[in-house]
């Protein structure tokens, strides 16, 4: 093996590492540990989802979905099936063709041609299940509630939830750009989080 091979087995067994840690601080409802594995791997799910959606906005949204799953299901993660960072995109992508074909699925049954985000007709997407109006209406259910569980958290904790998962802000950024102490942010994101758990375990 070459020296660069090595040392790139090296960054990688020791990134694969950290994310193992920040898995099991999110399995104990750790906030901070969910927004560090969001800034670690944000980017790369939101590019995955929106290969997928075609639509910025729809990403976002799926992009929320992954995250709030990540925390909720953090304790069901198996090293044997692939590193954190594979699963992180595997939740991403199969969110997002689940939102493809609940779109596609609507828009079947009400006769008007799906187009995506970009205005051009979908990309083909192996399905892994067949696509069914009760599917879709699942899909469509989940995203319903996620959109209104962030809704009914209070606007404090939502615009510093949002900050923090969509704009990729950590705590002491938060506290600077809000005028809040420190200890406030973080309490403000963890009774965020946790509302938003109790609300969706049933859901997600």
């Amino acid at each position: 093996m070459r020296p660069s091979e090595l040392l790139e087995v090296e960054v990688d067994s020791t990134s694969t590492g950290i994310d193992l840690g920040l898995l099991r601080r999110i399995a104990v409802r750790d906030e901070a540990a969910l927004a560090e594995l969001y800034d670690r791997h944000s980017r790369l799910a939101y590019s995955v989802i929106l290969r997928i959606l075609r639509s910025s906005s729809d990403a976002e949204d799926v992009l929320q979905e992954t995250f709030v799953r990540v925390w909720s299901r953090a304790e069901t993660f198996d090293a044997l099936l692939g590193s954190p960072a594979a699963w992180v995109v595997r939740i991403a992508r199969n969110r997002a063709i689940d939102r493809l074909r609940a779109t596609r699925v609507r828009a079947t049954v009400a006769g008007d041609p799906v187009r995506e985000g970009n205005g051009e007709a979908p990309r083909p997407v192996e399905a892994a299940t067949r696509e069914t109006p009760e599917t879709a209406l699942q899909v469509d259910m989940t995203s319903r509630a996620v959109r209104s569980a962030v809704a009914t958290l209070s606007p404090a904790q939502r615009e510093l939830i949002e900050a923090a998962f969509f704009e990729g802000c950590t705590h002491t950024e938060l506290s600077t750009r809000f005028a809040l102490p420190l200890g406030t942010v973080k309490t403000r994101i963890r009774t965020g989080l946790m509302a938003l758990r109790d609300r969706l375990e049933q859901v997600i």
